[in-house]
């Protein structure tokens, strides 16, 4: 258990820096300035993960050359995913390009995404779709309520249960809603995705599952892992709360990676909120926080609670937890409180907002 730090050493923007004729370039393409590594990230992306996995359909690399080939396409991927995901998320809530350039707006998702596990659109539907508009309630079918959070086998039958019938359920929501909209993006989406992976099976069968087939599989573990850790503390009287179904971690380096999303108690408040304004907004409403009895950790992020969860390493959860409004005078007082926030729900119950 720790104090509210006095320092924030998460980013936010700091204006007034130089830019270079390509910078200058881009910001003329892009709607928001702070969003410019966004644009350098894809280059990136594009001249590394793109071509080295365009590399390995070629005859260009045989034998032992392209399985070491394919073990940096491998590494540098997973080093970078983590990156690309969250630049996705953000990208879905603000578009990154002007509107004259919206064509452009479709690379990132579209082209980047099917090299780091993510089928044309279905991020998208899912996140903005059902996700933000459900809030972790009864309709959404990524929610975590009615799983005992602190579970490995709850969280293993949440992931296949995602796995197997994630797509079914979604498109279900989607009908049941009345969107239809989105249910044409996921359809479209998927089906042109598992053409694609048929098709290219038919080329080079291992180069496909490599470049393809397993980042989905992986990716899709992570933001289910992800997912859990964000939505793993519910106050059961209040689960509409933003402030009670969510947590918020701070002074992370996984926020320094990762574009702030630490902050998701307030992203969810605003989703709209940009990223570097994040920590400015935390500890603006830090009475807010207080008030509400909000969950924030320190030097912890998503991966980490998740994992520290369903080991029940609650001891260590406990020394990261943020005493706001010193509310708690030990760490067991704050592990009974976090136990009580994981306990299994009924959607029955649930107060909807």
């Amino acid at each position: 258990m720790i104090a509210l730090p006095q320092v924030i050493t998460d980013p936010v923007f700091k204006p007034g820096k130089p830019y270079h004729a390509l910078d200058r370039f881009f910001l003329s393409l892009i709607n928001d300035e702070r969003d410019l590594p966004f644009v350098y990230l894809s280059i990136r992306l594009m001249f590394t993960i793109v071509l080295s996995g365009i590399l390995l359909f070629t005859p260009i690399f045989q034998g032992w050359v392209w399985v070491l080939f394919l073990s940096f396409h491998m590494v540098y991927g997973g080093y970078w995913i983590g990156s690309f995901m969250l630049m996705q998320h953000n990208i879905s809530h603000n578009k990154l390009f002007k509107q004259q350039y919206g064509i452009l707006n479709n690379y990132i998702p579209t082209v980047l995404g099917l090299f780091f596990g993510q089928s044309p659109e279905t991020y998208f539907s899912h996140h903005i779709g059902m996700h933000h508009a459900e809030n972790n309630l009864e309709y959404d079918k990524s929610s975590t309520m009615h799983y005992q959070r602190d579970s490995f086998l709850d969280f293993l039958k949440y992931y296949f249960r995602f796995m197997f019938f994630g797509l079914k359920e979604l498109a279900e929501y989607f009908i049941f809603r009345k969107k239809f909209n989105f249910l044409k993006k996921v359809l479209r989406g998927e089906t042109l995705f598992i053409l694609m992976v048929i098709g290219l099976c038919f080329v080079n069968w291992p180069a496909t599952f490599a470049v393809f087939v397993f980042p989905l599989v992986v990716v899709r573990f992570g933001m289910m892992a992800g997912n859990w850790g964000q939505h793993a503390f519910i106050d059961g009287n209040d689960p509409g709360n933003s402030y009670l179904n969510t947590i918020t971690c701070i002074n992370s380096p996984y926020n320094q990676r990762y574009f702030n999303d630490g902050y998701h108690i307030g992203h969810h408040l605003n989703p709209r909120q940009h990223w570097t304004d994040m920590p400015t907004d935390f500890i603006k409403n830090i009475e807010k926080y207080s008030e509400n009895k909000a969950i924030v950790f320190e030097e912890v992020d998503f991966f980490a609670v998740w994992f520290l969860l369903v080991t029940q390493q609650y001891k260590v959860l406990a020394k990261h937890y943020v005493n706001i409004g010193n509310r708690f005078s030990s760490d067991e007082e704050v592990i009974a409180f976090l136990k009580s926030r994981t306990q299994k729900l009924s959607f029955n119950a649930q107060v909807m907002h």
